[in-house]
């Protein structure tokens, strides 16, 4: 059976909401939610990071406003465990989708606390008015 609901609302509290962007939305989101997931701006600078995101890595400093891969990040090449070429970080799902505009996924290596991990991530643009303005991730390990 079709159900329909209908709410009315002041106009200027619905502006108020939207007047607030997409990268501050999703990043409080992330900053709450339980899924180990980060956020980044349009120059990779971290906007949020969840806490089981933190606990994964084992952070032990806060990763928001820090660029990704100074500090934060420290990617690991699958073969010899090395740095990666700067062309192959340019493929990381957080970056791809920052420069796509497209949702990226692929697996990590990353050095974390307990040493190196494996992880999944996938990783879509975040919009306002068309442009990107940074991408939200999810990581899974594998």
């Amino acid at each position: 059976m079709p159900h329909v609901e209908l709410s009315i609302s002041d106009p200027h509290q619905v502006r108020a909401v939207t007047a607030e962007s997409s990268l501050d939305r999703w990043g409080d989101t992330v900053s709450e939610a339980a899924e180990p997931s980060l956020v980044i701006d349009e120059q990779a600078v971290v906007v949020a990071v969840s806490a089981s995101f933190e606990d994964l890595l084992g952070l032990t400093e806060s990763a928001v406003d820090r660029p990704l891969l100074d500090g934060v990040l420290r990617l690991l090449d699958f073969a010899d465990g090395g740095a990666l070429d700067p062309a192959e970080v340019a493929k990381m799902p957080p970056l791809l989708a920052l420069s796509s505009g497209r949702l990226a996924r692929g697996l990590v290596r990353l050095q974390c606390a307990g040493g190196p991990r494996m992880f999944d991530a996938i990783a879509a643009p975040l919009l306002q008015d068309g442009q990107v303005v940074g991408s939200i991730t999810f990581f899974s390990a594998v």
